[in-house]
């Protein structure tokens, strides 16, 4: 028997306009109005981008950051950020219109995650039983409720909050999971050659974003759920989705090896990178699974949990078989790989806000009273605690606050902008109405349990990147050592040997314009390094890997890191 028995006056549905608003407030934050973030997922990934945009047919082949060889995940991300920068970056500036790429990669989740539920949704064994007396709601309006419900879910999901707004290929990455999805709920849902098709060609952009590892294990998950769903009759169609696959990611294979970019090929590297993926789990990936994923996916697998436990009678069911097969492959190729990160866990989130989504309507009022107050304090106490640093770093009371705040990014200058005030405070505003909205009225809606949690997760995001926005850029940007570094060179030089990081190469060679080494360029007459701490510079220089004799120019860090230290020499 179905676990769901509901009257229709709980499927009333969001107006489309507070979606979209949601999903405004959630990813224009955080894109807007900042610097490259320090680290290899922001920083790194413009550099890329920026490196194509300013180059030429061999940078778009061979993705690297002014000369330092990135070849791991793929290309197809940079491309887009990469072509967002030729066609905006005069408008925008380079930064903010790479991450417009972003913003459109989001979209494209979202949309994914409301499509394939609301499919899945009005599909008749989703349908709750019909009542005695009538009045159960119409399929239509319950896969649109739980479409609904499925996107607060993944907005509310913390493991997605920062990686969605950063300029990397996992933003694509995890859109085009969830637009598979979706295209494997038609797919089962209306077969057709057409679709088979387009799944395929989604396959070769995943590949082509970042690596062959997980298509192929998709492949394989969706050919074990036609067996375990008796229908076998799909599985001639999934097999369409190879060749096009292989076509697709085969385009820009093809085209470094006869092209051969910088006299080299990243595809000897690209390979190696997919097949470090690929090990037996050990104590370490196992541990890295179980003690983030806990928090990453949170609200999602509780709710997912128990939509696994009271659809167990329907296991065969598309709305749980589905996002299930997605889900447990993507588990395993979290805990097959050695490398563990937060990005190999981000495809799990689409697939399990769409099976949350289905335990909504099952679950019980006890249970979704304490999700509600759970949100209500812990969200309401980070808001707080956002507007408490603010007010102490622009006043300088409460003294210890103030000090505290400021110590963590030496050498700002607060000032007070109007505007960016304004917003926190509607917002925040906007938040108690929502509280006062769902504990004074105790709507009868599915979406309660949801609501707040996913409303609260949008607040602090908002206050952080509208009140604390100045102080965050100062503390991770690399703006003022850049200017530091290019007012030591003054003088013409031929170009820069490093050994920096991606994201700090990429910062200089964007906030500084410094020309670092290429490929083929050698015997450079300036050489920045970067350490760990202060060394003798004698110590610093190696003699076997730098030959000749150096002068140190200048030496420096930035104000918020004090194991971070960089030095500048100039060949005698």
């Amino acid at each position: 028997m179905k676990p769901v028995r509901l009257p229709a006056a709980a499927t009333n549905a969001l107006p489309r306009w507070s979606i979209l608003a949601l999903c405004m407030l959630y990813i224009l934050p955080g894109l807007i109005g900042r610097d490259p973030w320090k680290g290899e997922n922001d920083a790194a990934s413009f550099g890329i981008m920026w490196t194509m945009a300013h180059g030429n047919l061999n940078d778009w082949l061979w993705p690297h950051i002014v000369g330092m060889p990135m070849p791991e995940e793929g290309p197809l991300a940079f491309w887009c950020g990469a072509l967002c920068i030729k066609l905006f970056g005069w408008l925008l500036g380079d930064p903010m219109a790479a991450r417009l790429s972003t913003g459109f990669f989001f979209i494209l989740g979202a949309v994914s995650v409301w499509y394939t539920t609301y499919l899945l949704g009005r599909r008749s064994e989703a349908q709750p039983l019909k009542l005695a007396f009538g009045g159960q709601p119409e399929p239509k309006d319950f896969g649109r409720t739980l479409a609904d419900g499925a996107l607060l879910i993944y907005l509310g999901c913390l493991g997605l909050l920062v990686r969605s707004h950063e300029t990397s290929a996992e933003t694509l990455h995890i859109s085009l999971v969830a637009y598979a999805l979706y295209l494997c709920a038609r797919l089962f849902d209306a077969p057709a050659r057409r679709t088979a098709l387009k799944l395929g060609f989604i396959f070769g952009l995943l590949i082509l974003t970042r690596g062959w590892v997980l298509p192929a294990a998709l492949f394989i998950s969706l050919i074990f759920l036609c067996i375990y769903r008796e229908q076998k009759q799909y599985i001639a169609l999934i097999s369409l989705t190879l060749p096009v696959a292989a076509v697709v990611a085969g385009s820009w294979l093809v085209a470094i090896n006869l092209l051969h970019p910088f006299d080299s090929s990243p595809y000897q590297s690209w390979m190696l990178w997919n097949y470090r993926q690929i090990s037996f789990p050990s104590l370490a990936s196992i541990t890295y699974f179980f003690k983030y994923g806990i928090w990453f996916a949170w609200p999602a697998w509780p709710f997912a949990a128990w939509a696994i436990y009271a659809w167990r009678k329907q296991e065969r069911a598309l709305h749980i078989s589905l996002p299930v097969a997605f889900l447990v492959c993507f588990m395993l190729l979290a805990l097959i790989n050695n490398f563990p990160e937060e990005g190999i866990l981000l495809p799990i989130l689409p697939p399990l806000a769409i099976l949350a989504a289905f335990g909504l309507p099952t679950m019980k009022r006890s249970a979704i009273n304490a999700v509600d107050w759970f949100s209500v304090t812990v969200l309401t106490g980070v808001a707080a605690i956002v507007w408490l640093g603010w007010i102490a770093e622009q006043t300088g009371w409460p003294t210890n606050i103030a000090r505290k705040v400021l110590s963590w990014a030496p050498g700002y200058q607060p000032e007070f902008n109007f505007f960016t005030f304004a917003i926190a405070l509607t917002v925040s505003f906007l938040w108690f109405r929502l509280v006062y909205w769902r504990i004074s009225r105790q709507p009868s809606v599915l979406l309660r349990a949801v609501v707040l949690s996913s409303g609260g997760v949008i607040l602090c995001w908002l206050l952080l990147m509208t009140l604390w926005l100045p102080l965050i850029n100062h503390r991770v940007s690399y703006a003022a050592v850049s200017a530091q570094i290019t007012e030591k060179l003054t003088e013409s030089y031929r170009c820069i040997d490093s050994n920096v990081g991606a994201s700090q190469r990429a910062s200089f060679a964007y906030f500084g314009q410094l020309h670092f080494a290429g490929f083929s360029e050698q015997n450079c007459d300036v050489l920045l390094l970067q350490s760990k701490r202060r060394t003798p510079i004698t110590a610093q220089v190696s003699v076997d890997q730098y030959p000749g004799k150096w002068d140190l120019l200048w030496e420096g860090h930035r104000a918020s890191d004090k194991d971070e230290f960089f030095s500048l020499y100039r060949k005698k």
